[in-house]
């Protein structure tokens, strides 16, 4: 069998700038929540942080030579927040945007359409300082007046926007496991209500883009809690379509229909956040498209109970991924078909989906990934086989163009069709790599 995929398809890679760009005391950048998280003992695997990163800001053209090998269409990247603005507000910083600048430039005359992130976790500091972050509407003011900078000043050039990159990523997992970025545990009220201003940051940030480009396709992406029927039965696939539902029923669902389901949330999230007059309206502003990352999701039956679904525990002998990831490409299956069934105008984007891997580097400099060609390989044929059946799939991203600085992974973890030697900032195109590119060439699965 053959999974071909449409002759506009988008092919791409992603990856952010607190991850590769380094250089974070250069060209007049201001300090992010994560250059201070990384300071503290113990939050990140030996100590690492994004100083250093691949040194993206001032390698950029050699890994626009790097695209270009690799066959990319597109590239997703996010803007440093702190490089544009490097207190939140205020001044724009020339030297930060000179650098965008260039970078857009550069991928444009490459060929490679440029997709922008605008934000990717790295707060300015002086926002968590004054304000406390996303626990405040200030905080949310003021990224709505970034996007419309960032929409004025690069939407000439830049068509394809996505606001915010997963929202659980700077307010639940920081503040209800203090695991990530700005850190600092409160009560699942304040938690919550850090949802909710980031929801609304993203419907401001949306209408600012599309007044400032009206051309432009604008999305929200998130990782959102995907399920998957254990096998096809009628049955199970309407408990993993239930349980689609109600476990994404505090971000997904709110951002694309303007309305909370409160007995779902209250039920998987707690205590409802406080709601002003007309923040519904701000957060359910009409996206052009809905953009996923995906990297696993847990298999569901049916039950008895009062929800009428049971998650189930992958076994310990499951395969899984240097994470520690199931890896489940039926998850990004039936993703793509629940979301094409609740929200059939909406088109999708694939912004994520690779697999961290042990990468060893052989002496002749090579790197045989050959579990990651699988991993793609296999969600690769599940994008095909809904794209098949109806699913409004228009573009994929694999993550990550490179191995870069994995969050409080550090650099212990690889995700990139590309090796980086941290040391030298060597860039080596891996197997899964070459396998991409002749993916892309080929517009099918091989």
């Amino acid at each position: 069998m053959k999974y071909n995929f449409p002759e506009q398809f988008t092919w791409g890679a992603a990856t952010s700038s607190y991850q590769i760009e380094g250089a974070v005391n250069a060209g007049g950048r201001g300090l992010s929540t994560w250059d201070v998280f990384c300071e503290r003992p113990g939050v990140v695997s030996n100590g690492d942080s994004g100083a250093g990163a691949c040194d993206h800001y001032n390698r950029w053209r050699d890994d626009i030579d790097v695209m270009r090998e690799l066959n990319l269409a597109a590239y997703r990247f996010s803007l440093a927040w702190p490089r544009i603005f490097p207190a939140g507000d205020g001044a724009p910083n020339p030297e930060g945007v000179s650098f965008y600048d260039k970078l857009i430039d550069g991928l444009l005359e490459a060929g490679i359409d440029p997709y922008i992130t605008l934000f990717h976790w790295d707060l300015p500091q002086s926002l968590q300082d004054r304000f406390g972050g996303w626990r405040s509407r200030e905080t949310v003011k003021r990224f709505a007046d970034y996007a419309a900078f960032c929409g004025e000043r690069f939407g000439d050039r830049v068509k394809n926007w996505f606001t915010i990159n997963e929202i659980m990523c700077f307010t639940i997992i920081p503040h209800a496991e203090d695991r990530f970025a700005p850190g600092g545990r409160l009560t699942e009220k304040e938690v919550n209500q850090t949802v909710h201003h980031a929801l609304l940051g993203h419907g401001y940030a949306l209408r600012a883009l599309k007044e400032s480009v009206p051309d432009c396709r604008v999305g929200l992406v998130e990782n959102l809690a995907a399920t998957w029927p254990l096998y096809e039965t009628d049955e199970h696939v309407e408990a993993a379509r239930k349980a689609f539902r109600r476990r994404n029923s505090q971000r997904l669902y709110p951002a694309l229909t303007g309305q909370y389901d409160e007995e779902a949330y209250r039920s998987e999230y707690g205590e409802m956040p406080n709601i002003d007059e007309g923040d519904m309206e701000v957060i359910g502003t009409k996206a052009d498209l809905i953009a996923y990352n995906f990297y696993n999701a847990p298999p569901v039956v049916a039950s008895s109970g009062d929800k009428g679904y049971k998650i189930l525990d992958l076994p310990a002998d499951y395969p899984k991924t240097d994470m520690g990831w199931g890896i489940t490409p039926k998850g990004l299956y039936w993703t793509l078909r629940f979301s094409s069934e609740e929200f059939p105008e909406l088109p999708i984007i694939i912004t994520e989906n690779g697999q961290a891997a042990a990468d060893v580097q052989e002496r002749d400099g090579s790197v045989m990934d050959i579990g990651r060609i699988e991993y793609y390989r296999s969600h690769l044929e599940m994008c095909s086989r809904a794209i098949d059946e109806g699913a409004p799939l228009t573009g994929y991203f694999a993550w990550s163009l490179m191995d870069n600085f994995e969050w409080a992974d550090g650099y212990s973890k690889r995700f990139g069709l590309t090796w980086v030697n941290f040391r030298t900032q060597e860039r080596t195109i891996k197997a899964s790599g070459r396998y991409y590119a002749e993916v892309i060439r080929a517009n099918r699965v091989l």
